[in-house]
């Protein structure tokens, strides 16, 4: 059975994009299922654009997410040779011809065109019976020539069978005969790609549906070329709410990968959202490992209607899509204990917050508290902001609670360093014996332990909500919740 051999090819001109990011997914999906290979080749041909900076992005953002590629990366520029050799094959076999029109020249054949309501108003095929002769004094003169390629002239259709969308038929008389080579000799994507996926070997290219324009010019170079086609998959597009495609340049950061890892996402959390946009496992499930996901997936399930991604600029709540906040939350509350202390590390190491105890005497203590306070959290980031005061002794006080639980209750000032004492003589610091010394002091002022209670979470964690109140306080110790509770005189002074 031939081996299957898919490809990865991003354009090096900007920052590594969700759609660009889901493309690599599906084909590292389907090579992974099929024991295949999967070949990371930067298209960089655009030289004024490609920069060094988005190739490393590309490769950064890939190896973050976890998609590992089998050879490359490749960078099209390498092989620059082997794309003018393929196009001097086109124009010997009479595949391809020189074509010395001025882009003035076919600009005004454009518009008379147009003028003229003609039913065609692309290249009308001035230089494709052009002689030798001709040629050569035209050559002689050093009048510049591209490259087209020589559509046949036949009719019916040219057609070919898509995984995803089925047979694609497009007539002949409706393909104009299409640059290959620009006049300063240097080969366009359409010729690139093609060539690259022949000598790749390239058994399957599955790519987005705005792809599908170049696919039936594709598809007569290979045929010109002598290659076995590859099989084509064209996935749908992902839009946002106003059906515009998603792009870099209409929705900025929000579409870029690292916006996520700089946001606190899990990556495997982004690739199974990814996975979802336009992707049916054919149930209701929305949670896959990596092995699960690979075994499920196939292209026939891959839709055929553009996929939509719900955010909504400018809204703090949903500053991306919903689905992916859900998704995150999800790996966070039930991913391994050891794997989010490593990815939790990277956030406290990043804030300096980082205790080196935490891997080694207190690594029972570290992790104890991850499970404790990830219920509530929606990305990694919420470990260094909401779940700071576990970690450090300077955290802020979310004003919400402050002028709730303490500011409009002055007394705490004197009650909470009252329970301070108690705690501090107590025998036992556990759960059930701080809860029974802080009902009894509450009772003892006749008032409702709700009072000491939500003052407590203030002043100890910041927070308005959270776990067990009496699990936080034997999460952070006598020592700290004694000292704290000692210094809410502060938070009245500040205020």
């Amino acid at each position: 059975m031939e081996e299957v051999r898919v490809r990865f090819p991003p354009s090096p001109t900007g920052y590594l994009h969700i759609g660009g990011a889901r493309t690599a997914l599906f084909n590292w999906l389907f090579a992974k299922k099929h024991n295949g290979k999967l070949i990371l080749r930067i298209e960089d041909t655009d030289e004024e654009r490609s920069t060094q900076a988005s190739i490393d992005g590309i490769i950064d953002g890939l190896q973050w997410l976890g998609i590992d590629w089998d050879e490359g990366p490749y960078f099209q520029t390498d092989f620059a040779a082997d794309h003018t050799a393929a196009a001097n094959r086109l124009l010997a076999s009479g595949h391809a011809y020189k074509c010395f029109c001025t882009k003035e020249e076919l600009e005004k054949k454009r518009e008379t065109a147009l003028a003229e309501k003609k039913a065609e108003v692309g290249y009308d095929g001035t230089c494709r019976h052009l002689t030798a002769e001709q040629v050569r004094a035209k050559e002689a003169q050093g009048i510049p020539a591209t490259i087209r390629f020589k559509v046949p002239k036949r009719p019916g259709t040219l057609f070919y069978d898509d995984e995803v969308l089925g047979r694609i038929e497009r007539a002949y008389s409706e393909i104009e005969d299409f640059v290959i080579v620009r006049s300063n000799g240097k080969a366009l994507y359409l010729l690139c790609n093609v060539v690259d996926d022949i000598r790749d070997r390239i058994t399957h290219v599955i790519r987005g549906q705005d792809h599908m324009t170049n696919t039936t010019r594709q598809v007569l170079l290979y045929e010109a070329l002598g290659a076995k086609l590859p099989v084509f998959a064209h996935m749908p597009l992902t839009l946002d709410l106003q059906k515009r495609k998603i792009s870099k340049r209409s929705h900025g950061e929000v579409v870029a990968v690292q916006f996520y890892r700089d946001m606190g996402f899990i990556p495997w959390a982004l690739c199974n959202f990814l996975c979802l946009l336009g992707w049916n496992p054919g149930n209701d499930r929305e949670f896959f490992s990596r092995e699960e996901l690979i075994e499920a997936f196939s292209l026939s399930r891959i839709s055929r209607v553009n996929s939509v991604f719900n955010f909504k600029p400018g809204d703090a709540k949903f500053f991306t899509d919903p689905k992916l906040i859900a998704i995150n939350e999800h790996y966070l509350r039930t991913m391994d204990l050891a794997e989010l202390g490593d990815l939790v590390r990277k956030e406290l190491e990043a804030e300096h917050l980082w205790d080196p105890a935490y891997a080694t005497s207190r690594r029972d203590w570290y992790l104890a508290t991850l499970n404790l306070i990830r219920d509530r959290f929606h990305t990694l980031k919420d470990f260094v902001t909401a779940g700071r005061a576990y970690f450090s002794d300077q955290y802020p006080i979310d004003p919400k609670p402050l002028a709730k639980n303490v500011l409009k209750q002055p007394e705490l000032a004197v009650w909470l360093p009252q329970l301070a004492g108690r705690y501090e003589a107590l025998a036992e610091f556990d759960a059930e014996a701080t809860e029974r010394v802080c009902r009894e002091l509450a009772e003892e002022l006749a008032v409702k332990p709700g009072v000491l209670i939500n003052g407590m979470r203030t002043v100890l964690t910041g927070q308005l909500a959270g776990p067990s109140m009496f699990d936080i306080i034997t999460t952070l110790g006598r020592e700290k919740v004694v000292a704290r509770l000692r210094r809410i005189d502060h938070l009245y002074a500040a205020a």
